[in-house]
């Protein structure tokens, strides 16, 4: 029997009716709405033979893999996409919503940018002293104006193997340095111009000790090493007073609320930084091949100060983290079909071996949902997840968990260090899964291992 027309178009507009009431009722505001309908069409349109109650989480994961791969599309147009048929699917009332990680995709909508960390040095090279060292538009005419003695800055930077975060830390302060003398030449100025900055960055700008202490060394860095002056001398100048700054331990039972209020990819991430001590850049960067299942252990490749160093896999996490590998694998096999499955390589690795972009091994443990473009030469490459979405993750399930601490990443690395110290391991040990050179950086989790303040006894609990 065929329905009505008429009939079918009231139920028509009935749903987007009440879809559109979902909307509103979760804050979506006009016209954002209208666009989120045209996303949720589009997602329809996509499986025209199925109802939305017949669908389940692989036609989710599949549609919304297959819309990462499309060019040109935004950040906000995708997350708005993920956000559209999660509605779509509250409105069906599927059994199964929570199956979807909809927090991944939602991260995934976020790439990494031509000036991230991961991705600088093959990203933006050297033409004639231009950079995106920093975002501040206010440093963009000096950037034009010293573009010589910028790239002699960064062409001594790498020679000496620098990390590419101190590269663009060092040269945003020495652009905010050549600022402060005018028309000045860098080779003009010397010691007591350092001194008169350094001291306006304490005085006026109230800036800690470890931002002047950047700035201070990056000064130094710029006179003695690419200037070629040895009689920088500062004398005394007025320093930022550095506090002593005890680090964020969680205990055992925060650690486990905050861990239950994380779903998906973004809980197993933070249980693996909990459970290996690794920093958040070392967690997204993470390779297939570098974890070993066989001797239940994880390799740490060029950490901080250059150095490789082996974690603990958690046993805990190994069940989860093969499923996981699982469907990574899954789409990457995809984007090998679609023509893809390219990932970035470091280090001129993408010259050197040019068919291993595609290789298994060398794909992110943690890749983004998302395909991106590189600004160079146009190649379509699948990223590691940005780590701000893991760092705003963390923070919203501390809120959750009612910790009054203030909680980010680096706090479950501070827990990791401080319960295997309470645990009875040794100092050295721990000095050593950390990465820290010196183990006078370790001592500071040994703060926490007298109960109490220095493990005395306060004479109010002495009351008869």
């Amino acid at each position: 029997m065929t329905q009505n027309p008429s009939t079918h178009e009231e139920k028509v507009r009935s749903f987007w009716d009440r879809y559109l009431k979902i909307l509103h009722e979760s804050g979506v505001r006009p016209p954002s709405d209208r666009w989120m309908v045209i996303r949720a069409e589009h997602y329809i349109a996509a499986y025209p033979d199925r109802k939305l109650a017949d669908q389940s989480p692989e036609n989710v994961d599949a549609y919304l893999a297959e819309l990462g791969r499309q060019p040109g599309l935004k950040d906000w147009q995708f997350r708005q996409a993920v956000d559209a048929i999660r509605n779509l699917f509250i409105l069906a009332g599927v059994n199964w919503l929570e199956q979807v990680d909809w927090e991944h995709w939602r991260a995934s909508a976020r790439g990494l940018a031509p000036n991230h960390p991961t991705v600088a040095r093959d990203y933006l090279p050297l033409p004639g002293g231009q950079t995106l060292a920093t975002d501040d538009p206010s440093l963009a005419s000096l950037r034009q104006t010293h573009g010589p003695l910028l790239e002699r800055v960064i062409r001594t930077l790498r020679a000496r193997g620098y990390a590419i975060r101190t590269e663009q830390t060092y040269l945003h302060w020495i652009l905010r340095y050549l600022g402060s003398i005018g028309q000045r030449e860098a080779t003009d100025a010397g010691a007591e111009e350092v001194a008169t900055f350094l001291e306006y960055l304490a005085v006026e700008r109230k800036v800690s000790a470890s931002t002047q202490n950047l700035a201070l060394n990056a000064l130094v860095f710029l006179y003695r090493e690419v200037l070629k002056r040895e009689d920088l001398n500062l004398g005394e100048f007025a320093r930022a007073k550095r506090p002593r700054r005890l680090p964020t331990v969680l205990t055992h039972a925060e650690v486990t609320a905050l861990l239950a209020r994380l779903t998906g990819t973004q809980r197993l991430m933070a249980s693996l930084m909990y459970g290996t001590g690794m920093r958040l850049m070392e967690c997204v960067r993470l390779r297939v091949q570098d974890v070993d299942f066989g001797y239940g252990q994880i390799t740490v490749r060029d950490a901080k100060g250059g150095k490789d160093r082996v974690v603990p896999l958690p046993e805990r996490t190994v069940e989860e983290l093969r499923a996981h590998l699982a469907r990574v694998r899954d789409l990457h096999r995809a984007d090998l079909q679609a023509g893809g499955g390219e990932v970035y390589l470091p280090e001129a690795l993408g010259r050197k071996y040019p068919s291993a972009g595609k290789d298994w091994r060398w794909q992110y443990v943690f890749p983004s949902g998302r395909l991106s473009t590189d600004p160079r030469g146009g190649t379509r490459r699948r990223h590691h997840l940005h780590e701000n979405a893991l760092q705003k993750a963390v923070n919203r399930a501390a809120r959750e968990a009612g910790i009054t601490k203030r909680t980010g990443t680096h706090a479950l690395r501070h827990s990791f260090a401080t319960h295997l110290l309470q645990a009875g391991y040794d100092i050295r040990t721990v000095q050593e899964l950390l990465g820290h050179a010196d183990v006078s950086t370790t001592m500071i989790y040994t703060h926490v291992l007298n109960r109490g303040g220095k493990g005395v006894k306060s004479p109010l609990d002495t009351l008869v």
